[in-house]
């Protein structure tokens, strides 16, 4: 494995304006917790003063391993985390398997301590399964929305890059939490030195955080027919309840045929196979991300009854909804 150590070396908070910790959670996304770090380093340089200190936790007190199979270096354990006055819990891959009561039980003590509590990437999930993010708007990565909603459906939550909601913080990762640390910089500091921040990692525009996570259709699919992507667009967000091949036709102002010939001509599929492999992905994701019964699974992806899903995944992904989730865990 490789292993980090420079960007989590301990750094002497006592006269930093603000600490922060980061909890550090097994196969955390590496790339959403350096962006997150980066900023700070910077912030402090730019400024010649400690403005940011900040230091790093992991379950067991050894050396975090990301996603990516990087080894960071860790100052102790997440529950002997202090008090501090901001803590942010770094999440990434099957984040249901790495939420365990140890961590739960520091964020609800922090909580009680009045800790700001930040999260990246997934997260959001582990604040919300310790009851931290009611009555507050929150956010999380694209892949991880449909099943985060049909876990927590009581929270408000959002699309957004990012969400600053009082004292409560999130992101959808990546990239996201450069910008959400160039705002609170902003807010901390001043507007100049985010912007100097971000001058410095070449980052050339600190984006909103109601900006859309996910790249436009036109882009992502590689089309531009106005039609078609609003087609997909339509199909997207109707999967629980999907339309027909005709109705989809009527809100695009086709005929079926016409439809029928653009998805031929541009992705090879029909739009009826089209849709269901949205659904299926949809399914697979919730299958191996959440705890749903797999007939709710089956409902939330437009599907009559557990057998004909089960039937329609083995088709298409060779596995029983079943099969999915035994090898997923």
């Amino acid at each position: 494995m490789l292993e980090v150590t420079n960007l989590t070396k301990v750094t002497d908070g006592s006269n930093a304006r603000h600490r922060i910790g980061f909890c550090l959670v097994p196969e955390f996304s590496a790339l959403a917790f350096i962006s997150a770090v980066e900023p700070l380093r910077l912030a402090n340089r730019l400024s010649d003063e400690k403005i940011y200190s900040w230091e790093c936790y992991s379950i067991d007190g050894a050396p975090a391993v990301s996603s990516a199979g990087i080894e960071f270096s860790v100052q102790g354990k997440i529950s002997d985390i202090p008090a501090l006055p901001t803590v942010f819990t770094c999440g990434g891959i099957d984040i249901q398997k790495h939420t365990n009561p140890q961590i739960i039980a520091t964020l609800r003590r922090l909580a009680s301590h009045g800790s700001n509590l930040g999260a990246i990437c997934t997260g959001a999930h582990v604040l919300a399964k310790a009851g931290l993010l009611k009555g507050y708007r929150c956010t999380i990565h694209w892949e991880n929305l449909s099943g985060f909603q049909e876990d927590f459906p009581e929270l408000d939550i959002t699309s957004e890059l990012f969400e600053i909601d009082r004292n409560r913080y999130t992101c959808a990762g990546g990239t996201s939490s450069l910008d959400m640390m160039l705002s609170l910089i902003t807010k901390q500091t001043n507007q100049e030195l985010a912007l100097a921040v971000a001058d410095q990692l070449i980052y050339h525009r600190i984006r909103e955080g109601n900006e859309r996570q996910r790249m436009e259709l036109r882009a992502r699919l590689g089309i531009s027919h106005p039609k078609l992507l609003a087609a997909i667009a339509c199909m997207e967000e109707n999967l629980e309840e999907p339309l027909s091949c005709s109705d989809l036709a009527v809100k695009v102002g086709l005929s079926t045929r016409q439809l029928e010939r653009l998805f031929q001509k541009y992705l090879d599929y029909s739009p009826t196979r089209y849709y269901l492999g949205l659904r299926l992905d949809r399914a697979r994701y919730l299958l191996t991300q959440t705890s749903l019964p797999i007939i709710e699974v089956a409902l939330a992806c437009g599907f009559v009854s557990a057998s004909h899903f089960s039937k329609c995944h083995r088709e298409h992904f060779g596995r029983t909804p079943s099969d999915e989730r035994r090898v997923r865990h």
